[in-house]
């Protein structure tokens, strides 16, 4: 049952690490590429790594998906908020029908 279970969470992450990678396809600027691919990491990856803690167990394999799941939720957040304000201050423009730009508003106050 539980082989079945994580097929289905590997299955799921893949889906989520496709839809990811063509986000950073389609979407026109880097904040928007940088969103997509933190979704795609945090979400897809996280779910694969899931499928094969359920489908292998308590095993050596096992217990280091887990470890790195805690990980890749830790770090991948943080990582994306830090290369959007880098990209700020550097002077990336957003795209021309962005509708708010949070990091101009911080920096007038």
């Amino acid at each position: 049952m539980n082989e079945t279970i994580g097929i289905i969470f590997i299955f799921v992450g893949i889906i989520f690490d496709f839809f990811g990678c063509l986000g950073l396809i389609r979407l026109p600027d880097v904040y928007n590429r940088l969103q997509a691919s933190t979704k795609c990491v945090t979400l897809g990856t996280v779910s694969i790594l899931f499928g094969l803690f359920l489908f292998n167990g308590f095993s050596s394999m096992g217990i280091k998906a887990f470890l790195c799941i805690g990980f890749i939720i830790l770090t991948a957040p943080v990582s994306a908020h830090a290369l959007a304000g880098a990209a700020h201050r550097s002077g990336v423009k957003l795209w021309v029908k962005s509708v708010c730009d949070k990091y101009a508003e911080d920096k007038k106050e």
